[in-house]
């Protein structure tokens, strides 16, 4: 079987890549899989104490060459487990250095690499994408709209631009996460819950929101999660 490692990134802070990351985790568990999850945002870590209970949870730094070795390390360690790697804001600089290290081990490893690059309306969303994509040419790469910063079709300059005709001519998909109500996803982060904890505990009217973008979530990711 081959077991995916799914990186949630964006190149940048504030994009969504944390939301993200847990959509992707809850829809793993609703299949069934065990899940390693590498939080590299060493900084604010938000993922990692989220899970850290849940999962089998690493915190790693990719910002040098070691980080790289550990995580090659981690991913050979749990053969069983599909990977998700939440990255930090300043992800691209080490993509760039080291993302080659990862590259050259996936055929040993048996795993793909499967990149869910968050954007939101900005050019520059754009710019950092091109970079992961020559840096990280071994990896599928879905581009993730984040309806945060607004419905699909207010995304201009991704929808109508020749990096998303690059995205889809390699295999890749352009999809809308939905959003979540600002004092639900807060819940979520200043009680470090995860979505399992949270529908549990969380009162009602919460729950309510929490469990509708739970469901609209997981139909959107279940289009690129493998099915192994």
């Amino acid at each position: 079987m081959t077991k995916a490692i799914y990186v949630a990134a964006g190149g940048k802070g504030g994009v969504g890549k944390t939301i993200t990351a847990v959509g992707t985790i809850d829809t793993l568990q609703e299949k069934g899989e065990e899940i390693l999850l590498i939080e590299t945002d060493t900084s604010n870590p938000d993922v990692w104490k989220m899970y850290q209970n849940d999962l089998k949870a690493e915190l790693i730094d990719l910002d040098d060459a070691n980080g790289w070795i550990d995580l090659i390390n981690a991913c050979d360690r749990n053969p069983n487990a599909v990977v998700v790697v939440n990255t930090a804001a300043r992800n691209n600089k080490g993509v760039t250095a080291y993302g080659e290290t990862l590259s050259n081990t996936l055929t040993e490893l048996k795993r793909k690499l499967i990149t869910l690059w968050v954007i939101n309306r900005q050019r520059d969303s754009l710019e950092l994408l091109k970079e992961y994509m020559d840096a990280l040419s071994t990896s599928t790469i879905h581009v993730i709209r984040n309806a945060y910063f607004g419905d699909e079709h207010k995304f201009e300059l991704y929808n109508g631009s020749k990096i998303r005709q690059l995205v889809e001519a390699n295999g890749g998909r352009s999809l809308t996460l939905p959003d979540l109500a600002d004092r639900v996803s807060d819940d979520l982060y200043s009680k470090r819950l995860s979505i399992d904890r949270a529908i549990r505990e969380l009162p009602i009217g919460n729950r309510a929101e929490l469990t509708r973008w739970r469901n609209e979530t997981r139909k959107v990711l279940r289009e690129v999660l493998l099915n192994d």
